[in-house]
């Protein structure tokens, strides 16, 4: 008999086991029958090939249109390629030296072929893929091998390379076939409650249904486990923070607050009103506030932290700005200055009674700056710190941290958050209020689980001139290439200025969707560069390799010697010195640069209104809520915006259609919904947040509401009688089983 816990090895053998374990990290019976399958198919029933991703291991059930073969041209050899359909798409299957297939893949003939989605000359192609014909014996055959393709439903597996579909399939029947089952963790009354499957039940049929009725009654069963297991570490976690002191901070009058607002140049929005209200609120509170502001750039969240900002000064305490790169916190830092005027020069002269200090902190301080602001900080005599990373390091300090503002959170991992609120003196929490401009799948993830209070400023930015968003498709219209910088150049003659935006710096490091750095090929979001066919991998005209990401320093130099030759370009990414990257930025926000090429460091923060116009290059490579970000720097000022897209994606694939849903829109929230809808939620049970390596196998944060909402209610209700859940051990194991103890505390930290 087969446990829970049974190690794979002892079921399926040890080759077997070995190849799981390496391409999906399953050990046991377990770790299997959690591999639930990605969809159904039916006999008969083709699967759409539009909907494949370059670069995804996947299953299709198509059918043969036509074979043919040809002679390599570089080497001896022929290349075999069949063509498949779906009824409405087809693709190619390329095989090299291996003629003797077309004896088998007759047109005409269905059957299922796996193998991992790339691209040539703009089509979609499995090279090399495995193939499972149907035929007429097999469908007849009652042996092991042919039950799975005649089942009533196929269930079509997320695959690798060496393991396709069929083989996980059999895997899972073999291991069904001795599987004694296990204890269900969600007690008799709940599932009568609720009306949910008992969980043996629920994993049998979402492996081996009879129809789809038994489908959606299992995935409901699974969904509740892993909307459960979030919803009660959640709870648990909520609980602590209440228990754990905040600094009650309440507006009072006469403060510097009050005196900000009186020399406000203009008129809060109404938005801006209601939103600093809620804030105000959740800062005289005893327990730490949790609040995400959203809204779109120029909305007036700066004025919003900064206001509240001040009510934590106005009770002695200091706040803490966290701003993703030195270019922005510099940025930060002067806006918040300029804001306040004489309210920012606490001790001088003229200054008034209640002002405070806006001190900057950075990695690239000099040494005597450093020691003054380290020394602002730990005394208190700098009422607002503004930083980057630098911030969270062991040796600064606060007199009485009351309140930590981070801007566009999705640029730092939770564990920095976390490190910082431990900046707090003695055992408070402070309150934390996180910014962004748009949603990302994570932030979004968190707050429909009710992590964070949400505030969305939606109101029009002032004085925004709209934005139009172009897709150029450069590898199927070169000429739309050449337009673009016929395009930038005219705008220049007009006397405005361009951004172009590369995913490189120009060493091999690609700036990714969420903003962080890597080495390696692999595009933004995670996308494999199509590979050449034409040989085998390794020969003389298609060595597999793939186009790295277009460079800052490399298209900075093509651009100065041909189509921009007679403009003056800016060159700006993350590894230039802070003093070179601020004296870069200066230069072209005071109009003497007429091109700036960089990475992603301009995507959040930079201010410059005569900007017109960004191209934004392999834009395929980033994620949508990044591409809003970015187009966000143009059309500030009294000229229309254009964002233009420059891609070689293949058409009518997801890649492509990414692209499509940001020209269709500028709603920064609609376009996070549609990021969630396309690309999951991300891992929003750890660190990773690409949406591939989710610890959620079903639930959907965008479509599951309802279910998570429903657990929520009962995890709280659980959580308040038991604390602990010593008396709902299988609870308990529900957390263990979902989130791993790393994973636990990283959730409690967000």
């Amino acid at each position: 008999m087969t446990g829970w816990d049974t190690n794979l090895d002892r079921v399926l053998g040890g080759k077997t086991a070995k190849a799981l374990n390496s391409s999906f990290g399953m050990s046991t019976v377990g770790d299997l029958l959690r591999h639930y399958p990605r969809r159904y198919a039916e006999r008969g029933e083709l699967t759409a090939i539009g909907g494949l991703e370059i670069g995804e291991h996947a299953t299709v059930l198509a059918r043969v249109e036509r074979v043919g073969k040809r002679k390599m041209r570089s080497r001896r050899g022929t290349i075999l390629q069949a063509r498949i359909t779906d009824g409405s798409r087809s693709m190619s299957c390329t095989f090299f030296n291996q003629a003797w297939r077309e004896r088998e893949l007759l047109p005409g003939r269905t059957g299922m072929f796996a193998g991992k989605v790339t691209a040539y000359r703009n089509e979609l192609q499995l090279a090399h893929p495995e193939y499972q014909l149907f035929t007429e014996e097999e469908e007849a055959d009652a042996h092991d091998a042919a039950r799975d393709f005649a089942a009533a439903l196929i269930p079509v597996y997320p695959a690798a390379q060496g393991l396709p579909s069929w083989s996980l399939a059999r895997c899972v029947a073999q291991v069904l076939d001795g599987w004694q089952g296990v204890e269900d963790p969600l007690p008799e009354s709940l599932r009568e409650r609720v009306g949910l499957l008992g969980l043996n039940q629920a994993l049998h049929w979402i492996h081996r249904p009879d129809g789809t009725n038994q489908v959606d009654e299992a995935r409901h069963r699974l969904k509740w486990d892993e909307a459960l297991g979030v919803q009660l570490s959640l709870a648990r976690s909520r609980l602590r923070q209440d228990e754990r002191p905040a600094p009650a901070c309440p507006p009072i009058d006469g403060g510097v607050r009050a005196d900000f607002d009186r020399r406000l140049p203009f008129a809060l929005t109404e938005g801006q009103v209601e939103v600093g209200e809620q804030l105000a609120a959740d800062l005289s509170e005893r327990h730490p506030m949790n609040r995400l502001v959203q809204g779109e750039v120029g909305s007036g969240k700066t004025v919003v932290a900064l206001r509240a900002m001040l009510q934590v000064v106005d009770s002695g305490r200091q706040a803490a700005m966290l701003a993703p790169t030195e270019v922005l916190a510099a940025q930060h830092a002067r806006s918040l200055r300029e804001l306040l005027g004489e309210l920012a020069r606490a001790g001088e002269f003229d200054s008034p009674e209640h002002a405070t200090r806006v001190t900057l902190l950075t990695g690239s301080l000099s040494a005597a700056q450093r020691k003054q602001a380290l020394l602002d900080a730990a005394s208190g005599a700098a009422g607002i710190v503004v930083g980057t990373h630098a911030l969270i390091q062991d040796q600064v300090s606060f007199a009485d941290l009351g309140l930590v503002v981070v801007d566009e959170q999705h640029r730092f991992g939770v564990e920095q958050r976390d490190a910082l609120r431990g900046r707090a003196a003695e055992q408070a929490c402070p309150h934390l209020l996180v910014m962004t401009a748009t949603p990302i799948p994570r932030t979004v993830a968190m707050t429909v689980f009710g992590d964070l209070r949400t505030s969305a400023l939606r109101e029009l930015p002032r004085g925004r001139s709209p934005i139009s968003t172009t897709v150029v498709p450069a590898a199927e219209k070169p000429a739309w290439l050449d337009r673009v910088w016929q395009r930038v150049t005219e705008e220049v003659t007009a006397g405005r200025q361009v951004y172009v935006v590369c995913p490189r710096v120009g060493d091999g490091t690609v700036v990714d969707s969420e903003g962080s750095s890597r080495s390696g090929g692999e595009s933004a979001d995670g996308e494999v560069v199509p590979e050449a066919v034409d040989d085998p991998p390794g020969g003389a005209e298609g060595n597999g390799s793939r186009r790295s990401p277009l460079a800052v320093v490399e298209l900075a130099e093509r651009l100065r010697q041909g189509p921009l030759r007679d403009l003056r370009l800016g060159v700006l990414h993350g590894r230039l010195a802070a003093d070179d990257k601020d004296a870069v930025m200066r230069r072209f926000a005071a109009g003497e640069l007429d091109v700036l090429v960089a990475t992603t460091v301009i995507e959040v923060g930079v201010d410059v209104p005569n900007a017109s116009t960004m191209v934004i290059m392999d834009a395929d490579r980033f994620g949508m809520s990044q591409l809003h970000q970015l187009r966000g720097r143009v059309g500030r000022g009294s000229a229309p915006g254009l964002c233009l897209l420059v891609t070689e994606a293949v058409p009518q694939t997801p890649a492509r259609g990414r692209l499509d849903a940001v020209a269709s829109t500028t709603d920064g929230f609609e376009l996070a919904r549609l990021d969630l809808l396309q690309r999951r939620e991300g891992d929003v049970l750890g660190e990773a947040q690409s949406g591939t390596k989710s610890a959620l196998r079903m639930l959907s944060l965008v479509h599951d509401e309802e279910v998570i909402a429903e657990a929520g209610g009962e995890a709280e209700a659980v959580v308040r009688q038991d604390p602990e859940l010593r008396a709902h051990p299988g609870l308990a194991g529900m957390i263990t089983e979902l989130l791993a103890e790393e994973r636990a505390e990283f959730l409690e930290k967000s």
